[in-house]
């Protein structure tokens, strides 16, 4: 089984909420890529994740909403190198910093105005365009009755 997962000092992945699972790897391996599982799925139950407030857990799981399997278990999938262990430490750390970025709260969105020189830059250039598509319209002969 593997280890806890600890992101900060207060928020644990407990090794209950993780489950491991090696596959055979698809790219370059030479003779081995055949014989060694080097592939790894690690998956997370979001839920066990210990010191995790509701927004925050709100936030995870808009985050994994993608990567999540059928019993809404968390999913990462790491076959970036060619050793089972770098892999699995890989996935380790692609868990924590999902966990870690779900931790931050988004700032408040203050309303602002346009500058009145930024309103006048974008007045100008709409004549400007309004100019250059009059140029396009078919000249008109005077016509001589």
């Amino acid at each position: 089984m593997p280890d806890p997962i600890r992101v900060t000092a207060a928020v644990v992945i407990p090794a209950s909420a993780l489950s491991l699972r090696t596959a055979r790897s698809s790219g370059p391996g030479g003779q081995n890529v055949n014989k060694v599982s080097s592939k790894v799925e690690l998956r997370v139950d979001l839920q066990a994740i210990e010191g995790l407030t509701q927004d925050a857990r709100d936030r995870l799981q808009r985050f994994a909403a993608r990567r999540l399997d059928a019993l809404g278990r968390l999913l990462i999938v790491s076959q970036r190198t060619r050793d089972q262990h770098r892999n699995l430490a890989d996935a380790r750390e692609r868990v924590r910093e999902l966990v870690a970025r779900s931790l931050v709260a988004p700032g408040k969105r203050r309303a602002t105005r346009p500058s009145p020189a930024a309103r006048n830059r974008r007045l100008l250039e709409k004549k400007h365009a309004a100019a250059r598509k009059a140029f396009r319209k078919r000249v008109e002969q005077e016509r001589e009755d």
